[in-house]
């Protein structure tokens, strides 16, 4: 695939090595100095589409830090945010699911599929080098409406799906700084949080025996994994127009799925 991130498994290879995607195009745009510059140079929907593709919440968009040369921008402002996602809009490893969620560490991103096809992606924060997000397969398990993290209980998690239930990894809502920076979770937009809270679909379990799982929920890819002390490659405008494809190891193609995480 022509302007592509290859991904073989849980690592990522090649990345800078392939040419940059003729379509979207972006340039870097001077970061505003204030929350009433933002909502004066971009309306509402301009400042959600720029939150994705600079891994920021509005918040984080102006205080840019780590410092970078400015926010990465379409040159065309088009309606469709799937037009300018980074994520594939097939996925194989997807294809055999109803639903099934992709995150790409590398490039901090997850994509949301529906029997391979994509319907959604935004920005994360995964796990910083010191409390790593487990890369692999798994299940999204149980979800809560809001419940204390358990490693600090003055953090309030929001929209919360586990999916390493022996460990308290999860999906929520929490602060998108522009780079790797959870306990091991993978914080969303709270947008992204709600919308996925209510869209997947989590594990039912055997009523006469808690332990045993019933139905297991819909399936979660970590792919690769991702330096928090350099800058990430969405950044840079001519990486943040590339294609991520996604290439599933030969164990995950031929996993049944039922099975699989």
């Amino acid at each position: 695939m022509a302007g592509a991130y290859v991904l073989a498994g849980a690592a990522c290879a090649g990345a800078q090595d392939v040419a940059p995607s003729p379509s979207p195009h972006y340039s870097l745009i001077p970061v505003p100095r204030t929350p009433a510059d933002l909502r004066k140079q971009f309306t509402g929907a301009q400042i959600a589409l720029l939150e994705k593709l600079n891994r920021r919440d509005a918040d984080h968009l102006l205080r840019a830090e780590p410092a970078i040369p400015g926010l990465v921008a379409p040159d065309l402002w088009i309606d469709d945010e799937l037009a300018f996602s980074p994520m594939p809009a097939e996925c194989d490893w997807a294809a055999p699911h109803g639903k099934a969620l992709v995150v790409h560490q590398p490039m901090q991103v997850f994509g949301a599929y529906e029997n391979g096809q994509l319907v959604r992606w935004g920005p994360v924060s995964t796990g910083r080098r010191e409390t790593p997000t487990p890369a692999g397969e798994y299940r999204l398990t149980w979800r809560s409406r809001k419940r204390r993290s358990t490693d600090n209980d003055a953090w309030v998690l929001e929209w919360y799906f586990n999916f390493v239930n022996e460990r308290g990894v999860s999906f929520h809502q929490f602060d998108l700084p522009g780079y790797p920076a959870s306990h091991a979770c993978v914080r969303l937009l709270q947008r992204d949080a709600m919308w996925i809270y209510g869209w997947g679909e989590q594990w039912t379990l055997d009523p006469g025996d808690r332990r045993k799982i019933v139905t297991p929920g819909s399936p979660v890819w970590i792919a690769g994994v991702c330096d928090d002390k350099s800058p990430g490659a969405w950044t840079d405008p001519i990486n943040a127009a590339r294609t991520i494809e996604l290439v599933a190891t030969e164990r995950m193609r031929t996993m049944p799925a039922a099975t699989r995480g």
